[in-house]
């Protein structure tokens, strides 16, 4: 176990009960905590249900599964049946599916690669659907050098625009995540009011931001709060380069408590969502503790 004492390991065991006793005060608070499978890649579908439910999660947001990004290869999404089995092995275990991440950038210039990832993101959004899940999550990553950044964050506009309308009267909304060049505010707030839709929103990754922008969290949240439907929380220490090298909730650089507290305040009804990157980077804490860990760790921030 990476930086982590057998001690340790044998307290987050033990927390379960403290946290079972605290599930009343969670609830009257409407406290939602659920995690992306980014954070247990070998893990089977049934295994990561069963464990948000013992862990006293109330929702997943499925990035992968068996480290298989593409959901519409998975058997669990392969036809109409697999998909309602999908969600009522979820419903069984009180767990609800409220994200699926996608891979679908809307950064891309190109028409062939433009339309291809608008494409998958249709394709998740008619997923969303039946299992009733709420949200999508597109992304944009690197903006490409040979154009001007207004030009690429006008094509994103239009990108969540179409997607908006395509997902109109199916009950999923499409969630940009601040995430590779467009993490400052001003350029977020712009994309979400110039979209207008009432299908399109965003997901704040608190790390993706302050990493880069170093804004601060209450800046974010005044300028950004409306449009904000889901949270995704990791925590880093930053790295001499910049980088940024992931550390189990309250022990990085990271003002996620602060960001976590300012949510709570005031009145945040989304989910808090661990996403622990372990995919991408094998070497960061096995999900049996990371993933155990997190409840743990964040409700120090509802009880303030």
């Amino acid at each position: 176990m990476n930086n982590f004492t057998r001690r340790r390991f044998l307290q987050l065991m033990s927390a379960a009960p403290l946290l079972s006793a605290t599930e009343p005060y969670r609830r009257k608070k409407k406290v939602l905590l659920s995690f992306s499978t980014l954070g247990c890649p070998d893990w089977d579908y049934a295994r990561i249900v069963r464990f948000a439910a013992e862990n006293h999660y109330r929702g997943i947001e499925i990035r992968g599964i068996q480290r298989q990004t593409d959901l519409t290869q998975r058997p669990e999404f392969s036809s109409a049946g697999a998909i309602r089995d999908t969600r009522r092995r979820a419903e069984d275990h009180n767990v609800k599916i409220i994200n699926l991440g996608s891979s679908a950038a809307l950064h891309h210039t190109g028409k062939a690669e433009r339309q291809k990832n608008i494409d998958e993101a249709k394709r998740y959004i008619e997923i969303a659907s039946e299992l009733k899940c709420p949200y999508i999550r597109v992304f944009p990553n690197n903006l490409p050098k040979d154009d001007s950044r207004a030009a690429v964050i006008e094509l994103i506009i239009q990108g969540l625009q179409q997607l908006g309308e395509f997902a109109r009267s199916t009950g999923v909304t499409v969630l940009l995540e601040s995430h590779g060049d467009v993490v400052y505010i001003t350029d977020l707030e712009k994309i979400m009011n110039d979209v207008n839709s009432r299908q399109v929103a965003l997901v704040w990754d608190i790390a993706n931001m302050w990493s880069v922008t170093r804004e601060p969290v209450s800046g974010v949240y005044q300028r950004l709060s409306r449009f904000i439907r889901h949270v995704h929380i990791k925590d880093a220490a930053i790295q001499p380069d910049g980088k940024m090298r992931y550390q189990l909730l309250g022990r990085g650089d990271i003002p996620v408590g602060a960001a976590i507290e300012l949510l709570y305040k005031n009145g945040y009804k989304g989910y808090y969502s661990f996403e622990w990157e372990k995919l991408w980077h094998p070497e960061i804490e096995e999900p049996e503790i990371a993933l155990a860990d997190f409840p743990v760790s964040i409700k120090k921030y509802f009880i303030k």
